[in-house]
Formats: C-alpha cells, structure tokens, sequence
C-alpha cells in the first residue's frame, strides 16, 4: 500500500512520490527565539516528529530542515525589555527550546539553520524579485513583494485577492503601493541589529527568510513543507508567491499542517495569554504522558487541553506499561510480518494516523495481559518505539514520583513517635511488608489501612499468586 498525506495545497490525500525515489526532503518552520515554547508548539513539533519517524520507519531516507527565526521585531523588543544583546536573547532561548524538545521525545533535525546565517541568499532572492518587478523599493525604504503580480496567490490558503480587504490580518501601510503587499527587506531602524543591502541597511522580513533557507538547505523544490496551523496564510502563502516568482518553479510539492492546541474555544498561543510553556507543563505532568496526549490524536486534528484528557493519557499510558512489567527493557527490531504490526502499519500509512495506530497498541497489550507472551512484549515495546513511546523500563513509569516524603503511621508503629516516610521504593516494599504480615496474622482492618494510606498518597497496590507489586495511581 502507497503511504497517503493529505496535502493543504490540492485538498486532497495523496500517496507520497518523492522527487528522488527513496529519499524525502522536508522543511518545517520552526521557533521564532524570543520566548520559551508553549505546548502548542509542541502540538506542531511532535506532529512532525512523528511523521518523520514514520517516513524512516518506512525506510526512506529522510532529510528533515527546521529553521529558527533569530532576527524579528519581537527578538529586539525582547531584548530592549531585558537589557540585554539579541545575540544573548536568541541563544538563551535556542538552548531552552531544545532542552523542553528533547524533554517530550522531539529528535533534533537534521539540520537547523538560522535565518541570520542565510542573509546573502536572501538578498540574492530578492534581487531575482525586483528584476523581475515582483518587488519593489517603497518610500519609507523597505523592500515589499507586489502581491497582486504573482498570478496564483491564494492557492494554498483558499483566499482571493477580492476577499483579502485591507486591513485584514495584514498592516495598512501608506508606503505599499497595494496594503496587500508584504514586506522583503525592513530598513533599519536606530540602534537595529542590521546588515548592508543594495537598498541600504536592514533586515529580513519574517516570510522572505524561510525560503532563502529551504531553497539552501533542500533546493528550490522539495518533497514536503510543514508548520502548524496559523502558518497557511499568510506566511506559508507569502513564501509561495516569493519563491514561486522567484525561482520559476514549484517550492514544495506536499504541504502538511499540524492542528491546533485548543484551550476553550481559542488556541493556545502566546498572544492570547493561555498558554502553558512546555517546561512548566513538566513540573505537573510526565513528560511521556504529554508525549502521548499529543500523539493519541490525528496530527491534524485539534486537541483540547485539559486536565481530564492528560488523566487520561496517564491512564492509557499506565495501562501499556502494565502490560510490559517484568520484561525485558531492550527494544528490538519491529516484526512487520506480524498482524498487529501491519495493522499498525496500515493506520500509519493513511496519512500518519497515530490515534488508530494507538488503538492497535492496546488491542496488543490485552493480549499480552493475557498471555504473558515474550514475543508480544517485545512487539509492543517496538512499536511503541516508532510513536516514541514505551522505551523505559515499565516500573520507571509505573512507580515513578513516588519519592515524596510521606509520613505513614502504622498499627505496629502508633505507640511510639516514629513513622514509616514514604520516600522511595525501599519504604513503600517496606510498607507492603508490613501490610503482609498483618495479612499473615489476620489483622485485616490494619492491612486495608495500609492500603487506603498508600492509595491516598497516589499508591497503588496490586495483589497476586505472585506476591504484591505496586504503582503510581
């Protein structure tokens, strides 16, 4: 079976053919480094992490670019603000965005170029635009792209000329010759971070800096371009209309687009003030079960953001890893001959859909709940490891955080002034010990309040044949 994407540009779901058979080249708008990274962002950057897995899983050769925007009218206000070098902003915030990444499981790209890095190939393109007076010299000194002479604006976003009105998601701007137009090149400003120009010192607008990357990095056409929602008009459709008049010919031929994290009925962005950076979300939450509450749905779906749905994942996440408690940690290869792996297989080949993908990992947990077989577990864990996933040892997940120190009195102990703390897994076996002895000497009521301690301080128990092991609730 073909692997089918639904690519934003036809509408359409499409199989993949990449321009060199067996190898993808992918672009990704990434971080503008002002700030640190909300959890919608990390919606867009897990989508495409999982894509990028699956196309490897599929054994194609990847080659994944995401930029990082290092120079923008936010970065130098933020600096301004701080009191401190744009230089010093950005890198603080570059070292932050891969740490909270890598937190959540994101693999670095392949590459990660930095629009500041790439300024000649964004003059060399903007001189290609104005030769051919798709761009022109306006009278505050900035360098603006003409929209209405590049025939197929609109394409990708569905959007007509006669529908945009002034005003609309763009700046009203006496100097344009038409307010539609979008800035090439800003001429500096007092006390700017600026580079020389034909056209004098300045910087690059935000749009002409992604093409100037990518044609570098994958050449001027390439198989797929992504980013998240916000970005199909109008920076994803600028950098058409820039490249396309620039380069005379197709920028990508695949675009994707991640939905949106959603808290209430807006998304979460940093505009809207209702976000959560990813590395406060790490202080409440496992950073697996944040992996896997953005994964369980379809990368183009939205996701509410809500305490109920994280429970959840936990839950779900907690239901997987009982399956693999007391096997072996090590991740083999995945059997793709096996039924569960091509029905894993088949979901993720219709256009990465993880959430029916999930569905098959559980289907495959029960199974390995009910036969203990070795082979199953290890499939399991294999194919958790394509989503990535399920790549601890179970009790990591299953009893982690259980390092609070907790003070439980127990029937032996309540005579004196000592109490057993809960402070790792040697006093929570100590503990279980305990309530087994009480057991053993048919002290029952003693046992259950044991038990009904532990649980209130997120301690679950499990008796068996075996003996009793325990979890985090």
């Amino acid at each position: 079976m073909p692997l089918l994407i639904h690519n934003t540009l036809t509408r359409r779901t499409e199989p993949l053919a990449p321009i060199e058979p067996g190898a993808v080249r992918m672009y990704v708008c990434g971080m503008t480094v002002y700030d640190y990274c909300h959890l919608g962002h990390a919606r867009t950057f897990v989508a495409f992490d999982l894509i990028t897995r699956w196309l490897r899983a599929r054994g194609l050769r990847v080659t994944y670019v995401r930029n990082i925007t290092d120079i923008d009218d936010k970065i130098i206000r933020r600096a301004a603000e701080n009191n401190e070098s744009v230089a010093a902003l950005t890198a603080r915030f570059i070292e932050a965005m891969q740490q909270d990444f890598a937190a959540i499981g994101i693999a670095p790209p392949d590459e990660e170029p930095r629009a500041t890095q790439f300024i000649p190939q964004m003059l060399g393109l903007i001189e290609l635009l104005q030769k051919d007076d798709y761009a022109y010299l306006a009278d505050d000194g900035d360098v603006n792209f003409a929209v209405r002479r590049f025939t197929g604006y609109g394409k990708l976003s569905g959007k007509s000329l006669d529908d945009l009105r002034a005003g609309e998601r763009v700046a009203v701007d006496a100097a344009k010759r038409d307010p539609l137009d979008f800035v090439l090149w800003k001429r500096a400003k007092p006390g700017e971070p600026n580079w020389p120009s034909p056209w004098g010192a300045g910087r690059p607008g935000w749009h002409i800096e992604c093409s100037a990357m990518a044609a570098a990095r994958l050449g001027r056409t390439f198989d797929i371009h992504g980013g998240g929602p916000d970005l199909v008009f109008p920076h994803h459709e600028n950098e058409i209309a820039q490249s396309e008049a620039g380069f005379k010919q197709p920028l990508a031929n695949v675009w994707i687009h991640s939905g949106a994290l959603r808290v209430g009925e807006d998304k979460m962005s940093k505009s809207l003030g209702n976000f959560l950076t990813i590395r406060d979300a790490l202080k409440k939450y496992d950073a697996e079960v944040l992996r896997l509450f953005l994964v369980r749905s379809h990368y183009r779906g939205q996701i509410a953001f809500t305490e109920g749905l994280l429970a959840d994942a936990r839950a779900a996440l907690t239901r997987l890893y009982t399956a693999l408690r007391d096997t072996p940690a090590e991740t083999g290869d995945v059997d793709w001959d096996e039924p569960y792996a091509q029905r894993f297989a088949a979901a993720m080949d219709d256009d990465f859909n993880s959430a029916l993908a999930i569905s098959v990992l559980f289907e495959l947990a029960s199974e390995v709940n009910r036969t203990r077989a070795a082979l199953l577990a290890a499939q399991l864990r294999a194919l958790g490891g394509v989503l990535g996933l399920l790549q601890r040892p179970a009790n990591h997940f299953l009893q982690g955080g259980a390092t609070a120190t907790v003070a439980v009195t127990t029937h032996a102990e309540s005579t004196t002034a000592n109490a057993t703390l809960i402070d790792g897994p040697e006093s929570i076996r100590r503990l279980i010990d305990l309530r087994a002895a009480a057991k053993k000497a048919r002290d029952f009521p003693e046992a259950d309040r044991i038990r009904a301690e532990l649980l209130a301080h997120g301690i679950v128990l499990e008796d068996s044949a075996a003996g009793t092991i325990w979890r985090r609730q």
